[in-house]
């Protein structure tokens, strides 16, 4: 299918952690236009969380004021006419990233009464407050004696997924979640917000979240059974029941922009919205996924996705064990897609950063000294002192699980360590440390995918920190003996929701046929250095061994 060049402009929305970005192409090449990032205002200020406490909510209007701010400014920064030739938009978002809402499926916080109550908000997919709630899940479904409802979502369910978030505010006696009469994905009320829907039962659930994070499955004809929720909570029953029973992939439009966002965006009711889903399955699109191609985005943490066949019809689906579910369609149709990742990868780093910034925050360096400036400069000049350090003389130590450990086998219950230290030890070798043990993280999520039986035979890195740090990228590459290749997009989940864009616009038939028009350059490939392999292999053997002890002797 051949679109013609500068006709049809498409919109991708990537919600992430802190801000919301915009991106505006051309839906014949995939070229850029106009982008615009705006950050969300009360999660800036630290509102409504409690890191001590792993609670991390945030306000829907944060959602609401940054989507529309940088939609206008992106479409104004396309130049003149921009908007009348935008035909569609996708929205991706963190996940599972859920939110009690009412009966129009509109998140509770909007109202008066729960303004400002934090369970009424967006539970963010860091939020650990439900592990016990996540253990009580996984007990209830090995033993109740009925359909073992977490086998297709690699037999762990987590703290950060849906159904234990929900469980955990009820069992909390929120006020929330007794006037609650759904629980929503962020992923799934942005597109019901912008075609407004007014009824919670009219939502498009994504078959990404639910597939992945709720138990979605076809074989037993929706989610879980209502006596499998009664075991957990009948309350949990009541709000499972509001969901249906259908799911839609993000090649499927949602419905057309309602007149009122139509207005505030300075767009045509004729422009359509696509079903929502997760950053890093839309994102995985815009990096180029195949078969056999992991795609590992790479941020505060990482996912990393992969897509397989289908089984042969009347075979039964190959199960992948420890990861975070195979949901037929939740990447594209006609595949399996297959989800892991870690808690922490980009946020190891941050940690280590903001321990060291602690006399500029203090203000013990001095008025003059800023303490933001200060923190940036930071990580820049470890990067450049931990890449002088000789691995195999390093001696230190370290584990990933500073947030939890999302895979192989969730469990967030984990908590990082650093061992080998000594009074040589300085602030270069432990970020190098930190470095090491993320890229061991993704060693063991790729060994396990082929341990199970995934081939992993391609890596692209998209993210942040694929972008920004050489070091990082180079160490993954020489941890796992393969060569990375990284995108030359800076926005390959926001370039991914346009690929799907001009999918559910009609302009292309499929996902991967708009990928394949649209798709950026590899900017750079990482290649293993020779002779790091047995030192790095050493090593290995060292970080599985200190995993094996924290999981034995150091749980939260």
């Amino acid at each position: 299918m051949t679109i013609k060049k500068g006709r049809d402009y498409v919109i991708g929305i990537d919600f992430g952690s802190d801000s919301v970005r915009a991106l505006v192409v051309d839906a014949a090449d995939g070229e850029p236009l106009g982008t615009a990032v705006s950050a969300y205002r009360r999660w800036a200020k630290g509102m409504y969380c409690d890191p001590k406490a792993n609670r991390f909510r945030q306000h829907p209007l944060d959602y609401v004021e940054s989507l529309e701010e940088c939609v206008v400014a992106a479409l104004s920064n396309a130049g003149a006419g921009a908007a009348s030739r935008v035909r569609g938009i996708t929205v991706d978002t963190t996940g599972s990233t859920p939110c009690l809402a009412d009966e129009a499926g509109s998140p509770l916080a909007l109202r008066p009464e729960f303004s400002d109550d934090p369970d009424a908000m967006f539970m963010l997919w860091k939020d650990h407050t439900s592990v016990r709630q996540a253990e009580r899940i996984n007990a209830v479904a090995r033993t109740w004696g009925g359909e073992d409802y977490t086998k297709y979502i690699g037999g762990v369910y987590s703290s950060e997924w849906f159904w234990a978030k929900a469980l955990h505010l009820v069992e909390s006696g929120a006020k929330a979640a007794r006037a609650a009469a759904t629980v929503i994905e962020h992923c799934d009320w942005m597109p019901a917000l912008l075609t407004g829907v007014t009824r919670a039962s009219d939502i498009r659930r994504g078959r990404c979240a639910m597939g992945h994070k709720a138990m979605w499955h076809p074989s037993w004809g929706g989610y879980p059974s209502a006596a499998f929720f009664d075991r957990l909570d009948p309350r949990l029953s009541e709000l499972a029941a509001s969901l249906g029973t259908e799911t839609y992939t993000a090649e499927e439009a949602a419905g057309g922009l309602c007149p009122e966002w139509a207005e505030r965006l300075g767009l045509s009711t004729d422009v359509v919205v696509g079903v929502g889903a997760f950053d890093a399955h839309i994102g995985s699109v815009g990096g180029d996924i195949a078969p056999g191609t992991l795609v590992k985005i790479m941020g505060t943490s990482t996912c990393d996705i992969m897509i397989g066949p289908e089984p042969p019809a009347g075979a039964p689906e190959r199960l992948v064990a420890g990861i975070c579910g195979q949901v037929d369609g939740s990447v594209v149709r006609g595949t399996i897609g297959y989800e892991a990742g870690q808690s922490a990868f980009g946020d190891c780093f941050a940690w280590l950063r903001h321990i060291l910034a602690w006399p500029a925050r203090a203000g013990l360096l001095g008025a003059d000294v800023d303490p933001g400036a200060f923190e940036e400069r930071i990580l820049p000049a470890l990067e450049a002192e931990a890449a002088a350090i000789d691995p195999a003389r390093s001696g230190v130590v370290a584990l990933d699980w500073l947030n939890g450990r999302r895979t192989p086998d969730a469990d967030q219950g984990l908590t990082g360590a650093i061992a080998g230290l000594s009074l040589g030890t300085d602030a270069p070798s432990l970020y190098r440390a930190l470095i090491e043990a993320a890229a061991f993280g993704s060693r063991a999520i790729v060994e396990r995918m082929r341990s199970e039986g995934l081939p992993v035979d391609r890596v692209v890195g998209i993210g942040g920190v694929a972008r920004k740090s050489p070091l990082v990228m180079q160490i993954t590459a020489d941890v796992l003996g393969m060569d990375i290749a990284v995108s030359s997009s800076d926005q390959s989940c926001a370039l991914g929701g346009a690929m799907f864009a001009a999918c559910v616009a009609g302009l292309y038939p499929s996902a991967l046929d708009a990928q394949a028009s649209m798709r950026a350059p590899i900017e750079r490939t990482y290649s293993p250095e020779p002779g790091r392999r047995a030192v790095y292999d050493a090593l290995y053997a060292k970080y599985k061994a200190l995993g094996a002890f924290a999981e034995k002797e150091m749980r939260k």
